[in-house]
């Protein structure tokens, strides 16, 4: 009866198949523009893969366990007034670093209003697992959609075949 209930979540959530949906989108856009992008950045495909999936899931991880970060960042920040500024500072250049490249930013923003809206509707149905579980399987929605959407065919590639032959 509980693989039921499992299997019929995306029917009672339908945003779960949103977010899928929101991931696949990614993962098909970042293949398409992977070479550009890796070039532009100066990196291997490899590691533009790598970063992007990283991103992915540090944006799960933010927008499903905010509570939990927030608490502990508040209690490292609470001990010192050094180790304060030196958090609040790092925080600061690393989040202004990250909004310089605004290419990568309405990403981020999509796929994070796609995994709290996805957290609003389990939450609608009374759905709310611990947050350690929550985060772990909407990565592992997100990750999977990237990989199938990495996996769908690129029209510009195969328009760029057919007309060098």
């Amino acid at each position: 009866m509980s693989v039921l209930r499992f299997l019929l979540l995306p029917l009672r959530a339908p945003l779960l198949l949103v977010l899928f949906g929101v991931s696949l989108f990614l993962g098909h856009h970042w293949a398409i523009q992977e070479t550009w992008l890796a070039e532009a950045h100066s990196i291997s495909v490899n590691a533009f893969w790598a970063i992007e999936l990283i991103q992915a899931l540090v944006v799960v991880i933010i927008c499903t366990m905010p509570d939990l970060l927030l608490r502990q960042l508040s209690l490292l920040m609470a001990s010192s007034r050094v180790l304060s500024l030196v958090v609040t500072l790092t925080l600061v250049i690393t989040v202004g670093l990250y909004v310089l490249s605004l290419s990568l930013l309405s990403d981020v923003l999509i796929l994070a209003s796609a995994t709290l809206l996805a957290r609003l509707d389990l939450s609608r149905i009374k759905v709310v697992p611990p947050p350690q579980l929550l985060a772990f399987w909407l990565a592992v929605i997100v990750v999977s959609g990237i990989w199938v959407g990495h996996g769908l065919p690129n029209p510009a590639a195969s328009l760029s075949a057919a007309i060098a032959a």
